[in-house]
């Protein structure tokens, strides 16, 4: 039988500063009524002064080790959009602190799909015989690449993280992890992109225009290129397990707006009650969304052990990815 990952712990953090509606509308010419129709969004989480993205990292690692009842994995994996550092990866001093040192340690970069696409590195890893255990973590300090002044991107991301404790196992057991479908296409780039800081703006011998240093988003086009992105991407991984979607206890997608995801769990043919999502609570956290809607949820009781899980995701690349989990016997730390 071949060697699968199996999920064996789970845990979340998310930086006690909660910003809300109310807030934003101190701010900016918006109301609570506003945010909420377009994007299904209440408050969400944001980081103080001095805290990175390995500070999240760290505290959804320690706990998500707990979780597991271990204090050792062979490989520490970030998935982020907001390093600590250019250079070198936030991974390796997070695997330090946590009492890690000496192990492979490494980021990944996909933005929203960022934790998906370390998932499937992450079970490589373990299927390959290269690792016995691996620490997943999504991890973001988003809100320190949004505009201030941006009043649509203000409104919708928030800080988090969340992450996976995965050992070796057997493709039937509980927790087992797979089948994938990634997929990407860089022509459309600037639908979701950072303009500056990076070799292509240094290299250009021009200085970066005003507001290039944020994170811009073309949303009309997003959304439509989520819905369909990530519907799609479910359907083939459905097919690939030989599922329709009858089977599926539980649908979690990237919670980047609500709207998206009601829409695409409708194309898919989910039911409001198999649906989970906490955007109301967090906002769109990027690569740590998945893994802290999924340790909510496994928190308030809404998943049982057997449930079959699909996750989708769309991100910034273009990136979009979807996998299937069979959900176990775990509790969130």
């Amino acid at each position: 039988m071949s060697r699968a990952a199996v999920l064996a712990g789970i845990g979340g953090w998310l930086p006690p500063r909660v910003v809300t509606n109310e807030d934003l509308a101190r701010r900016f010419d918006t109301s609570d009524e506003w945010i909420r129709s377009r994007t299904g969004i209440g408050q969400r989480h944001v980081v103080d002064q001095g805290t990175s993205t390995g500070d999240l990292a760290f505290e959804a690692g320690a706990r998500a080790l707990k979780s597991a009842g271990v204090d050792e994995v062979d490989a520490v994996v970030v998935a982020t959009t907001t390093p600590d550092h250019l250079s070198p990866a936030t991974a390796p001093q997070v695997a330090d602190r946590l009492g890690l040192g000496g192990r492979a340690a490494f980021d990944v970069a996909a933005v929203c799909t960022g934790f998906l696409y370390g998932l499937a590195t992450a079970t490589g890893l373990i299927a390959s015989g290269t690792a016995d255990s691996v620490l997943l973590i999504g991890a973001e300090s988003f809100t320190t690449i949004v505009d201030p002044a941006d009043r649509s991107t203000s409104a919708i991301f928030g800080d988090g993280a969340g992450a996976f404790v995965l050992r070796a196992g057997e493709p039937d057991e509980l927790g087992a992890i797979g089948p994938f479908d990634l997929g990407s296409d860089g022509s459309l780039a600037e639908l979701l992109m950072i303009p500056a800081g990076g070799s292509r703006q240094r290299s250009s011998g021009r200085p970066a225009a005003p507001g290039e240093e944020y994170f811009l988003m073309q949303g009309k086009q997003v959304y439509r290129h989520a819905v369909l992105r990530m519907t799609e991407s479910a359907q083939r991984v459905l097919a690939k397990a030989g599922h329709g979607t009858d089977r599926i206890d539980r649908f979690v997608g990237h919670q980047a707006n609500l709207r998206i995801l009601d829409a695409v769990a409708d194309r898919l043919g989910v039911p409001p009650e198999r649906r989970i999502s906490n955007i109301d609570r967090v906002g769109n956290t990027a690569a740590a969304s998945i893994p802290l809607a999924l340790a909510d949820a496994a928190a308030a009781g809404e998943l049982s052990p057997g449930d079959r899980v699909l996750a989708s995701a769309f991100g910034g690349g273009l990136t979009w990815g979807s996998c299937l989990l069979r959900w176990p016997d775990i509790t969130p730390a």
